[in-house]
């Protein structure tokens, strides 16, 4: 569980983020905050691994809370303006999200920061937990999905059908190819078409074309057969 708060000036974004927050099972709202002074007096009176912090805010900025802290949780800016990212990303924040923050990327966002937390975690073990699931937004719900049983994803315009190896009805959530990509862990998935991401573990055989995954045969774009090459190791 990761413990956060949340830091914004403006209390309608306050309670987008409580409510964005509160969809995600592995995060734990500890404090609202309205300026940065609060946030910092917050921080030296209990433990909090995540904020979620605005910048422009009366008093001191974001940045500037981010500079004076000695000890750094991990941290996720909010803002409204696009001109901070450099600066942002220069003090080591998780991620960079710009008002008004899309509900899967700011899903990606929080994703980012939980695999970081396992990560940091899990140093010096074996890490069995980082990277075997993730959550979608299905039907006003977060569903938890396993990487193990994804065999392959299809593009459809907006939306993506997320083809499982426990259900024979797939998944359909509203997220571009790019995003899911960016999801998924490059050495157990691979881009086979600009509508196909495919199950390494679950294709079966593969032709000049195609990929199969037992009956079902997927094309193989022409821009991504060098990736098939490097999967098999043959040239086309």
């Amino acid at each position: 569980m990761l413990k956060c708060i949340a830091v914004d000036d403006e209390p309608l974004a306050l309670e987008l983020l409580e409510d964005n927050i509160s969809k995600l099972p592995y995060l734990q709202l500890v404090g609202k905050c309205s300026n940065a002074i609060e946030a910092m007096k917050m921080l030296q009176s209990q433990s909090v691994d995540l904020i979620f912090l605005d910048i422009q805010m009366p008093g001191l900025t974001g940045l500037q809370l981010i500079q004076s802290l000695s000890q750094k949780p991990m941290i996720i800016l909010v803002t409204a303006y696009e001109k901070f990212a450099l600066d942002g990303f220069n003090l080591d924040v998780v991620d960079y999200l710009v008002k008004p923050v899309p509900l899967e990327r700011f899903i990606k966002a929080c994703n980012k920061a939980w695999e970081l937390h396992q990560l940091k975690s899990n140093t010096g073990q074996p890490n069995t937990s980082a990277a075997e699931y993730f959550f979608v937004n299905v039907d006003y719900s977060l569903l938890k999905v396993s990487f193990a049983d994804i065999i392959w994803v299809e593009g459809l315009k907006d939306y993506l059908k997320i083809h499982l190896k426990s259900s024979s009805k797939a998944i359909i959530t509203r997220m571009s190819m790019k995003t899911m990509e960016e999801q998924l862990p490059t050495q157990k998935f691979i881009r086979i078409h600009k509508s196909y991401i495919v199950s390494v573990d679950h294709i079966t055989a593969i032709r000049k074309n195609s990929v199969f995954m037992n009956l079902i045969e997927l094309p193989v774009g022409e821009s991504y057969k060098d990736s098939i090459s490097y999967l098999t190791g043959k040239s086309n």
